[in-house]
């Protein structure tokens, strides 16, 4: 069992990759870490990493060796919980959201409920994440997967749309055509991990294209755009599962919808986890209950 662990502590250090992100997850020191890789290393005869001062690398043996471990560890951990009878979903669940996520936390709060023994931890951000190697049991993602180490299951998809309040617009105008938009307050939003400044993805007319709009207002939430919105401060763009409750009560109203509509197909939402022939239990209870909430569709086109 001593050198079950050390394997279980290499495949760690592997998917981490780096002694600080392992020693981190496993809950020991870094050079805890080494010395188990040293001590494994010894043991089978051969180097399984190469390692300098800011790279951790894995070396032919290493990459051979790894591959065989983590089907070992798989079979070990089914074995274990056949014969334990403990099949039943359980343990810390580290889930990934993208700053949007807000929507799904009515969702996980039920899903807490159903499943107590499991632990959530939840990690809000729009960066682009190496779900295995920072540790991730699972991530929601917008837009299509692009990594064949991950499984895939699609949530829904929604769309961004444009709002203001009826006394914004009762002041200043509706907006026909988004070369009209020059002259109107806009609130824009800026991704927290790169910068940049989102923009507003409208139909173009060929002879009335759409200007570049004045930043009125720029912030990195959610929240304070709709907040601004519904105080008659400006117009958004703004993901359509934000504002159905304000448009259902008409404290906002779409603007430009033919023009929002065309200019961009519905955004997609996936739940992403590291594939491999065995499933935790714990991450199975949540892909099946989150394809099963149905929380995502985007506002029908009236």
């Amino acid at each position: 069992m001593d050198n079950l662990s050390g394997v279980a502590l290499f495949v760690q250090l592997a998917q981490a990759g780096s002694f600080v992100a392992a020693a981190r997850q496993a809950g020991i020191s870094p050079s805890a870490v080494s010395k188990s890789l040293a001590r494994l290393e010894q043991r089978l005869g051969a180097r399984l990493f190469q390692r300098s001062t800011r790279q951790l690398s894995l070396t032919a043996e290493g990459k051979l060796f790894l591959a065989r471990s983590e089907r070992i560890l798989a079979e070990m951990q089914a074995a274990q919980e056949e014969l334990a009878g403990n099949l039943a979903p359980r343990g810390r669940l580290r889930l990934g959201l993208p700053e949007l996520g807000g929507l799904f936390l009515p969702a996980l709060a039920e899903f807490s409920q159903q499943h107590p023994a499991i632990a959530l931890e939840l990690d809000f951000s729009d960066a682009l994440a190496d779900v295995v190697g920072d540790g991730f049991d699972a991530v929601i993602r917008i837009g299509a997967p692009r990594d064949s180490r991950l499984a895939a299951r699609k949530l829904g998809q929604f769309r961004s749309c444009l709002v203001a309040s009826p006394a914004y617009l009762a002041r200043h105008g509706t907006p026909s055509r988004p070369l009209d938009l020059q002259h109107h307050t806009c609130l824009h939003y800026r991704f927290r991990h790169s910068g940049k400044v989102e923009q507003w993805q409208l139909r173009q007319d060929a002879e009335a294209p759409v200007p570049d709009l004045p930043l009125s207002m720029v912030c990195n939430n959610v929240e304070a755009r709709l907040h601004f919105a519904r105080q008659g401060l400006g117009i958004a763009w703004l993901p359509d599962f934000h504002v159905r409750s304000a448009l259902a009560d008409g404290g906002l109203v779409e603007v430009l919808r033919d023009y929002a509509i065309a200019g961009h197909p519905a955004h997609s939402c996936w739940l992403l986890w590291p594939s491999g022939p065995h499933l935790a239990p714990k991450v199975r209870a949540l892909v099946d209950f989150l394809a099963e909430a149905k929380l995502l569709s985007p506002l029908a086109h009236k």
